[in-house]
């Protein structure tokens, strides 16, 4: 247990405050400057300065920015150095902070084409955050000026990112700009074990070979130093162990950051027209054009817990939800039911929501209702009660928000036009939700000052939740509201532990190694079939190589696209013009065209435009599509299937001949044929930056759709079940 409360402060001169709730009002009088605190109020605010909190289990949920700025300040930030020590480990040191482990991007995502590991980016950067001048002196004996100039060697040395595989730990060194001389004695001793690990150590070696953050790669040496195993990325104890290690080679407690679970895992993100992609890192840069609607945790395994995440909440006396992306940090963290049940558990303590500040693209730039234009804090509430199971019942009562008048409207108005727009604080319906709102300026007035710049500031944070505290007993905690009830189901996914990220690419390389693909067009290949996660190696079964060709040998018609590729079923070749190659964007849309066509494989036995006429001339024309018998033809998809499809684009099953299929064409109508189509949504699914003929088309689906226009209804319809059949069908997911 932590310390007592103390009951001694007397709140009853705040009465005369104008927040209206006692929370804001204590919070207020705690960020209030000097001068800005009535002199009858004076006594109380010193109270609040030097209520004791040394003894206080504080464990805090997040990701990776939002957390690290709440715990110790955003450590990656180059400004960090000047104020590495606050937040809440300067307030609470005994605070613990429980990392999301589904990050698939930058240094990280490198990482896990290699090694079946959790994500570690966000915990490094925690790491750091959570390096404590305390534990800096009683370990190594510093002073103040020492602590922070160790703060200022660590920040080079664990954000140095390298493009060029070093030769030595020197060059290194040298390139992070840090003399181990700067550092006391045994943390220069075990930080270069660590870096002479990385090229000693054959498993270790290879890793220098992609571009990398250092501070990952230090990680990644300490978990091999405290395994015996070859294979030492799943040796789980040996992966607790070094963030217990290193969190004390950095000065603080050794269970000051931890993994929320210790088993690799991936995001899928189900979008409200119907998509299911996965990957965190994609997800934070599509543009759907549609909200998502539900996210799930695909675990590689059984989720293995730490023991010590369970044993810290339930011992915790503090219990706060950092702000970070919505669905891709605290979410993923509650999806893990040992964990929302243990946090339900624990009734005595505050649990506390700090509230994003900004609107996140990919993530809550898009609400379901589609007559709203904002994002409001309320949203932000049902769409946690939406993703997890069992809502978000007694996981949290108050929510720490920022009052957009505290902004200046010079400052929003320039982030508006920068794109940038914040999350809008609706009181009323927080409150009716069931939650206390605590509206306080936890903003950095500094940044504001200097920069211009709107952040939350680590330790307004740190002040406001020891003033929530301090007025915790006091006040009622008892629902005000209530939520939407949700029958959320299960969103984990329990998958093999042989679907890792590494184990998916060293089967997609051995199958492309097997292919009529030369090294330069492999690399390519498996870079792009690396980032779509959602491509299976059956996608890959029906073509036997990619060929480039000469742009003055391309003979392909021009008539229904120019996207430059295709699929040949004579050869199984998928053919893409030569210039296409040099640019990267054009290359991936090509190639996921031409291997959304291969899925079709040799379905067509004959393509025919036949004219419609009269007297008068020509009226249109059908374009009739001729399929092999299905024991004829290498397809992905047998004839249930292939007529659900050509049904879908639109194409008429023949009466006399179910191998015959039409379409009428009027006039001069456009048409895009089955297998071009059936490309583009491969391509667009998969990523709505590419075939934007087809983002167009599925733009419908955004549409308010009138009972009026039976012809639009009709047209959503379609689509919908078109997307239902590409996430049903074609990427095997039947949630």
């Amino acid at each position: 247990m932590g310390d007592k409360k103390n009951s001694g402060l007397d709140f009853a001169g705040l009465a005369g405050l104008s927040s209206a709730e006692l929370a804001e009002k204590v919070v207020g009088l705690a960020l209030s400057g000097p001068a800005a605190i009535p002199p009858d109020l004076a006594g109380l605010a010193r109270q609040l300065e030097n209520l004791a909190t040394g003894g206080l289990n504080v464990v805090v949920f997040g990701g990776g920015t939002g957390l690290s700025n709440l715990v110790g300040g955003d450590s990656r930030h180059p400004l960090w150095p000047a104020a590495p020590f606050q937040g809440l480990k300067e307030i609470f040191p005994k605070t613990r902070a429980v990392v999301c482990i589904t990050d698939d991007g930058g240094s990280t995502g490198e990482l896990l084409k290699d090694l079946d590991l959790i994500a570690i980016g966000d915990l490094r950067h925690v790491l750091l955050s959570s390096m404590s001048r305390g534990g800096l002196q009683a370990r190594y004996g510093l002073a103040e000026q020492g602590c922070r100039e160790t703060a200022a060697v660590l920040h080079r040395l664990f954000n140095y990112r390298f493009n060029t595989p070093p030769v030595d730990p020197a060059s290194l060194l040298a390139g992070a700009e840090v003399d181990p001389a700067a550092l006391p004695g045994p943390l220069a001793a075990a930080l270069n074990d660590l870096l002479a690990a990385l090229f000693e150590d054959r498993r270790l070696r290879r890793l220098l070979q992609r571009p990398h953050c250092l501070g990952n790669l230090l990680v990644v040496a300490a978990i091999r130093r405290h395994s015996e195993l070859d294979d030492f990325s799943r040796d789980h104890p040996a992966l607790i162990a070094a963030f217990h290690y290193l969190a004390e080679l950095l000065g603080a407690d050794r269970d000051a950051v931890l993994p929320c679970s210790l088993t690799p895992a991936h995001l899928k993100l189900l979008y409200t027209n119907g998509v299911l992609v996965s990957g965190e890192y994609k997800a934070g840069h599509a543009r759907r054009g549609c909200p998502v609607e539900r996210i799930f945790v695909h675990s590689h395994g059984e989720p293995d817990v730490p023991p010590e995440v369970i044993d810290n909440i339930a011992a915790a006396d503090i219990i706060v939800f950092a702000p970070g992306s919505l669905y891709t940090s605290i979410i993923p963290i509650l999806q893990l039911p040992v964990i929302s049940e243990a946090v339900r558990a624990n009734d005595r303590a505050l649990k506390l929501l700090v509230s994003n500040l900004w609107v996140q693209k990919g993530e809550t730039d898009l609400v379901s209702c589609p007559s709203k234009r904002r994002f409001y804090v309320s949203d932000l509430l049902l769409a946690y009660n939406r993703n997890i199971p069992g809502g978000v019942a007694e996981l949290f009562h108050q929510v720490m928000v920022l009052g957009l008048h505290e902004i200046p409207g010079n400052i929003l108005q320039s982030y508006a036009l920068e794109g940038k727009v914040p999350i809008y604080f609706d009181r009323e319906k927080v409150s009716g939700l069931g939650f206390m709102p605590v509206e306080c300026p936890i903003y950095s007035d500094t940044a504001l000052k200097e920069r211009a710049v709107v952040q939350h500031d680590p330790g307004a944070m740190a002040r406001a939740v020891r003033a929530v505290w301090a007025v915790h007993d006091q006040l009622d905690n008892s629902p005000t509201g209530s939520l939407p009830l949700e029958k959320t189901p299960n969103s984990l996914i329990v998958g093999s532990a042989l679907d890792t990220s590494a184990l998916r690419l060293t089967a997609v390389s051995d199958l492309l190694a097997g292919m009529a693909v030369d090294s330069r067009l492999r690399e390519r290949l498996l870079d792009i079939i690396w980032r779509h996660r959602d491509i299976t190696l059956a996608h890959l079964g029906n073509f036997a190589g990619l060929v480039l060709v000469d742009r003055r040998d391309w003979s392909r018609s021009q008539d229904w696209d120019r996207i430059y590729s295709f699929y040949d079923p004579g050869d199984r070749l998928i053919k893409i013009r030569q210039d296409v190659f040099d640019d990267s964007n054009r290359f991936e849309l090509a190639f996921l065209v031409a291997l959304g066509e291969s899925l079709l494989g040799d379905y067509a036995a004959k393509k025919e435009m036949l004219p419609v006429e009269n007297g008068a001339g020509v009226l249109g024309r059908i374009y009739q599509l001729t399929v092999l018998p299905q024991a004829e033809r290498h397809s992905f998809f047998g004839d249930r299937d292939l007529d659900e499809y050509l049904g879908l684009a639109r194409m008429c099953r023949s009466a006399q001949n179910p191998q015959v299929y039409t379409r009428l064409l009027n006039g001069t109508e456009g048409f895009t044929p089955p297998g071009l189509l059936f490309g583009l949504i491969f391509a667009w699914y998969l990523d709505n930056r590419f075939a934007a003929h087809i983002e167009y088309k599925m733009s419908i689906l955004q549409m308010e759709v009138s009972d009026m226009i039976p012809e639009q209804a009709k047209g959503s319809e379609r689509r919908r079940r078109m997307v239902d059949f590409f996430r049903r069908r074609v990427f095997g997911y039947d949630e």
